[in-house]
């Protein structure tokens, strides 16, 4: 019987200590009786790991208080311990801050969740970080995205040990859709607005209102009385990206508020934000999103089109 322990660590996320749980429950009553295996979990406080018996999974759950485990030492020694004993180590959302500071995601890949990501990066550099993911399975070490991706990891770990049939029966019985998610088809672009460079701050504000504009390096420079090669560099410096990445992000996020809460079709929007060539924004789109600008429609348009 595979034991699964989740670390209610101060500030955890109510909801995913115990709806882990109750994932874990209903899919135990789904399992046919002849199979035999199920999983037991069990939540404790750091304070109570030195008590623990074996264990073959443990999940660092989200939190919502802005906590980052800095300061629990004994807490990070205690993972590696664990992942050195061949326990399955997993984490969901900022749960994942405290793996990076246990030493053990160096040189593996990760995710967490995407507006996370430069502080996550800043913090563990040596991390392959993929925040366009929902989970990342990783066999001794999986980790999950959104605040609410412990639903994801639960159904993994589910369909690790008890299969995919009764992943598909909790599914259903609980509304869980198990697959086609990822990250990046809720990911919003919020360009960086806080650094102290004025003419590239008022090109960004000049940007946000003529998306549908000449952006290209040149025509921006123009705007902002740089040189081409100073705006690059500026530009990058102050917001993180290259010019023509934030144009495409910029571009692509206008994109997905006139597929929320307008009627007009593809092409319209593709030329609304800056576009031309319908086929080559449908594929930036679905590049950046994941998803198709009629699927992204479909599943997030706040009014009926």
């Amino acid at each position: 019987m595979p034991i699964v322990t989740i670390i209610a660590y101060e500030g955890a996320q109510k909801s995913a200590l115990h709806g882990l749980g109750e994932l874990f429950d209903v899919a135990n009553r789904l399992v046919d009786e002849g199979a035999g295996q199920q999983i037991h979990h069990q939540v404790l406080t750091p304070s109570e790991l030195g008590n623990a018996e074996r264990t073959d999974a443990l999940i660092l759950p989200p939190n919502l208080t802005g906590r980052r485990g800095d300061n629990d030492q004994h807490l990070h020694r205690w993972i590696m311990h664990q992942h050195l004993a061949g326990t399955i180590i997993c984490s969901a959302c900022a749960g994942g801050f405290w793996l990076g500071h246990s030493g053990i995601l160096d040189g593996r890949p990760a995710t967490t969740h995407w507006a996370l990501e430069a502080d996550f990066r800043s913090q563990f550099p040596k991390v392959h970080l993929t925040p366009e993911h929902i989970l990342v399975d990783d066999n001794d070490i999986v980790t999950a995205g959104g605040v609410m991706a412990w639903i994801d990891l639960g159904v993994h770990l589910i369909g690790r040990w008890l299969g995919p049939t009764v992943v598909s029966q909790t599914c259903r019985q609980m509304l869980i859709d198990p697959t086609g998610r990822e990250q990046r088809n809720y990911r919003s672009f919020s360009p960086n607005m806080a650094h102290q460079n004025q003419p590239i701050r008022a090109l960004q504000i000049w940007m946000e209102g003529h998306v549908a504009a000449d952006l290209s390096v040149d025509a921006l420079a123009g705007q902002a009385g740089l040189s081409v090669r100073s705006l690059h560099r500026k530009f990058s410096n102050s917001t993180g990206l290259s010019v023509n990445r934030y144009v495409q992000e910029l571009r692509v996020e206008k994109a997905k508020g006139l597929l929320e809460l307008t009627a007009l079709s593809v092409s319209e929007i593709c030329w609304q934000v800056g576009y031309q060539d319908v086929s080559a924004f449908n594929r930036l789109f679905k590049s950046t999103t994941g998803l198709s600008a009629g699927e992204y429609r479909h599943r997030f348009r706040i009014h009926p089109v």
